[in-house]
């Protein structure tokens, strides 16, 4: 049961169960695939990290976006995304995104989803974030947009299956079952390298334990982001990049890694504050939110038509900037003028949030600086999102469809997750999925895993040197501790020392490792500052050279390759078809 590629070190599968498509994540992209395979008539299995309603996607404030207001069209909303993107978007996969986007939202209302309407309740109220000339936002909940949204999909995909029990069981059920509690681990494939499904650690939770396998021609990647791999994150604690890892370990191409967008409003709570942080929604500026120094001066104003409503990139090197002249660590959000009724009403999360942590925006300014928010790069996908690895896909957070180029554009990721879940279940469904010959994981020795304590190693490393200011100096440091870890894990793996025993926390510092490494190899090759991608000692956008998309690919435990492709070589070549026109 062995084939070509690298593996983690874990144990043989124990048990296994078969499916047409095995699903890896619960947000909009995993939910939202697994549906239409199902409803396709496909049998289809959701592993999930935590339980079912845990997924990124209910920590989604803001809303999604979406050409759907009076004078807005998909052509004006794709104009914002370009722009956003830093000349690094790829414009058809755009072009679907803004012109498949509204029937999308539509469908997912459908589902069962319930937007915030206007005054008269008759039309959904839009509401305007940073990079965006027109109100396109949709919202639900005030701003608990990703948890509605979750809800609705979780209640759907509830209503199909049979329970957890019924469902993991390998005779009869429904279309659709899930495995909870789950850790993907890696893919499997059979001999003539076709995807042949996943191994997954199951967290003693339902029918099944430990190592097992869910077998089946087609594996979806929607595991959200790698937010973990820097100290301060808006992600949870679940974000390792446990999809990116798998993928590059079975010889997919990854694309643009460097480009993680800190989100520049995030609730400031000290110089030690590490894990999750609260986010202070981009749609608190769309109200008309003002960004102010400890001196209340608008700091934003005059650096970009848009001043505070900037895309991300540009309000994020703002906060940094004033925050270096004045000597500080951050800046503060200023919406005392909403009033207590517009606070409890539109932002109930946000205001419940700022006062547990003892700030009520009310009656002060809320605190704010930068933290890692968002993977604009990813497993690289063509516009089916089929990756470069036959019968794996991917869509949401851990792709890179070309839809986000250098930076993405506020409220695009849920929609992004939406139209290419879609797509892929759409590619899937036209077809007769293939029938692999016998699973098999990576031969040769395993990946030698980190010690758990290795996590926090690296969330330092990469915060000090491949944060939001990056320079050789800073990134040359990271990099050489990184390498480090990666060669202390191969000695102790060759005992010459105490080898790490294969366990959640272990697989996930390796995972995190493996993804820092291709990051910080991104972010050094790059040189110049373009999009999310800030580099002090090259601080000018070189379109010449560098209007170029990063791949990388992993050979061996010790080799990260990476390459830079022109633009028009994008979205990526799949190995069977051409790419889609």
């Amino acid at each position: 049961m062995t084939g070509p590629g690298i593996r983690l070190d874990a144990p043989a599968p124990g048990w296994a169960i078969d499916a047409d498509v095995v699903v890896v994540g619960s947000g909009v992209a995993g939910l939202t695939a697994a549906l239409r395979c199902a409803a396709a008539g496909h049998r289809t299995v959701v592993v999930t990290k935590a339980r079912l309603d845990d997924g990124s996607t209910r920590w989604a404030q803001g809303g999604i976006a979406a050409a759907l207001g009076e004078g807005d069209t998909p052509e004006q909303h794709l104009d914002d995304t370009l722009v956003a993107g830093a000349g690094l978007c790829d414009e058809k996969a755009v072009r679907t995104l803004v012109t498949e986007g509204p029937d999308a939202v539509r469908r997912l209302i459908a589902t069962g989803a319930r937007f915030d309407a206007d005054e008269d309740g008759e039309e959904i109220a839009l509401t305007r974030e940073g990079g965006h000339h027109r109100r396109r936002i949709a919202h639900a909940g005030g701003d608990a947009t990703g948890a509605e949204i979750s809800r609705a999909l979780v209640e759907a995909v509830r209503a199909l299956g049979s329970g957890e029990r019924e469902a993991l069981s390998t005779e009869g059920g429904g279309d659709l079952r899930t495995i909870e509690n789950a850790l993907v681990l890696d893919l499997l494939t059979d001999a003539e390298g076709r995807t042949a499904g996943v191994t997954l650690h199951v967290m003693g939770e339902g029918q099944h334990d430990g190592v097992g396998a869910v077998h089946a021609p087609a594996v979806v990647l929607a595991t959200g982001g790698m937010g973990q791999v820097f100290s301060a994150t808006t992600n949870p604690s679940v974000s390792t990049g446990d999809g990116v890892a798998l993928a590059l370990r079975a010889g997919a191409e990854v694309s643009d890694l460097e480009f993680v967008q800190f989100h520049p409003t995030v609730l400031y709570l000290g110089p030690e504050a590490e894990g999750q942080q609260p986010l202070i929604s981009e749609a608190v500026r769309g109200e008309g939110a003002h960004l102010v120094d400890g001196d209340g001066v608008r700091f934003m104003v005059g650096q970009h038509e848009l001043a505070e409503l900037a895309p991300r990139d540009i309000v994020a090197k703002g906060i940094m900037r004033r925050a270096q002249e004045q000597g500080t660590e951050h800046m503060y959000l200023d919406a005392r003028h909403f009033g207590a009724e517009m606070w409890e009403r539109r932002f109930p999360t946000i205001l419940a949030a700022c006062r547990s942590h003892g700030i009520d925006p009310v009656t002060e300014p809320i605190p704010v600086a930068p933290a890692a928010h968002y993977a604009s790069g990813g497993v690289r996908t063509d516009l089916r999102g089929r990756t470069t690895v036959p019968g794996l896909y991917a869509c949401g957070e851990v792709a890179c469809t070309g839809v986000h180029g250098a930076n993405r554009l506020a409220s695009n990721s849920l929609l992004e997750g939406l139209v290419f879940a879609e797509r892929i279940a759409a590619d899937i469904g036209t077809r007769p999925l293939p029938r692999p010959g016998e699973p098999r994981l990576p031969d040769g020795p395993p990946m030698p895993l980190l010690a758990p304590e290795a996590r926090f190693e690296i969330q330092h490393l990469m915060t000090a040197g491949v944060g939001v200011l990056r320079s050789a100096a800073s990134m040359a440091e990271s990099f050489k501790g990184l390498v480090r870890l990666a060669s202390s894990a191969s000695a102790e793996s060759a005992g010459e020392d105490k080898a790490a025993e294969p366990g959640v926390e272990a697989w996930e510092a390796t995972n995190l490792l493996l993804v820092a490494r291709a990051l910080a190899a991104g972010a050094r090759a790059r040189e110049e500052t373009r999009g999310c991608h800030w580099r002090e000692d090259h601080p000018e956008r070189n379109d010449e050279v560098w209007r170029r998309h990063s791949v990388a690919t992993f050979s061996a435990p010790h080799t990260v390759e990476f390459r830079a492709t022109d633009s028009a070589d994008f979205p990526a070549t799949h190995p069977e078809t051409e790419p889609n026109p």
